[in-house]
């Protein structure tokens, strides 16, 4: 018998549902302060851009000041062309922000290609944090948390903050600190007690070179643990975002669950519960992103090609869904893995990685890749 149940054997291919959690920075004002339309719903989601043929597999997305923003390109439907970031600008023209040498200078070998997933921005420094993911190549711990350090709008250098993850997930930046999801811890894992095992973690913006724990639960950095019991696309704890209040929403990927943590005025977890599930509707709860304005979370349902809304209350609705399409050009879902507020849009990241049982899976991947938005003023 493995070390590992053969339900993680199929983790090597699910490298595509771990789509990180990025929520645009909460802003001071409260819920109702230039509250975003209320539509009647669901809307239907469009093309933004079409990016260039070297992008075939897109994560996360971090907001910047201009209203442009950051989506990291893993590639890892092909891995010919190049990991990097490409930049989404205002007018929404598609550019290179940064292409990671490969290999990667002073790596390991076999992981020193950079697998960017979530991403998340400082505001104060103008820093981006990024997931490694590196769970494909190396199961056993080797996935990171790296620092982006970006002088006049540009990158400069990456350090190591944090090694030891398997699979290092999504990401959020809040005060001093950023927050990152550990999907699949092995710990504790026995075909007796099939309970998949997850994590988020808290690190000081200026912390470098943290080695991961291990057990992971004796390592100060986690500041919630969960527990996953469905047995398709086992992953656990993924996307994350903030509300207006300072709460963190951590979506539980193959349960479709999303977990609330309140914190005191000391930073310390006081509450961590379940808030919001929807049995038969949300399937996957993927990368997400909340309206500060109204405290609605976006939520990306991976396998059914959908948006859904948690409202405040934890009810659950639909944004947008759709079937399966072979022309990717209009826009529609396609294994959607990011969602991101910009205004009154909201941005939606489509990895279109096709596993078993997602409504993209028979047709398998498709190019070019496109970046959707709903209008929620229409």
């Amino acid at each position: 018998m493995c070390r590992i149940s053969c339900r993680f054997a199929a983790a090597l291919v699910l490298l595509f549902v771990v789509g990180c959690g990025l929520g645009p920075e909460a802003r001071k004002t409260g819920p109702k302060a230039g509250a975003a339309p209320s539509p009647k719903l669901p809307l239907k989601a469009e093309p933004l851009v079409v990016l260039p043929d070297y992008c075939n597999t897109t994560d996360g997305m971090c907001l910047l000041p201009d209203n442009s923003f950051i989506i990291s390109v893993p590639n890892f439907n092909d891995e010919k062309d190049p990991p990097l970031l490409m930049r989404i600008t205002a007018d929404n023209k598609a550019e290179k922000f940064y292409e990671f040498p490969t290999p990667y200078p002073g790596l390991p070998e076999k992981l020193n290609r950079i697998r960017p997933m979530g991403l998340a921005r400082d505001p104060k420094s103008g820093n981006l944090y990024l997931a490694d993911m590196q769970y494909m190549i190396d199961k056993d711990q080797k996935s990171r948390m790296w620092k982006l350090v970006v002088k006049d709008g540009k990158m400069d250098k990456m350090v190591l903050v944090a090694s030891g993850f398997n699979v290092a997930n999504g990401t959020a930046v809040r005060g001093d600190y950023v927050y990152i999801t550990e999907s699949v811890r092995e710990e504790g894992f026995t075909p007796a007690n099939p309970t998949l095992f997850s994590v988020v973690m808290r690190f000081k913006l200026d912390e470098e070179n943290v080695v991961i724990k291990t057990p992971v639960k004796d390592d100060p950095h986690v500041i919630g643990t969960f527990e996953s019991k469905r047995k398709d696309w086992a992953f656990g704890a993924d996307g994350i975002c903030f509300d207006s209040k300072g709460n963190l929403y951590v979506g539980l990927f193959s349960d479709g669950k999303m977990f609330k943590l309140e914190f005191d005025k000391d930073g310390k977890v006081v509450s961590n519960k379940l808030f919001a599930e929807a049995p038969g509707k949300m399937t996957n709860c993927d990368g997400s992103s909340c309206d500060v304005r109204t405290d609605r979370i976006y939520v990306a349902d991976s396998a059914n090609n959908a948006v859904r809304i948690v409202n405040p209350d934890g009810s659950v609705g639909t944004l947008a869904e759709n079937e399966d399409i072979t022309d990717k050009k209009t826009g529609a879902l396609r294994q959607p893995c990011e969602t991101m507020v910009r205004g009154n849009e909201i941005i939606v990241s489509n990895m279109d990685w096709p596993f078993p049982g997602f409504k993209n899976f028979e047709t398998k991947h498709l190019m070019p890749t496109v970046i959707s938005v709903i209008k929620l003023d229409k």
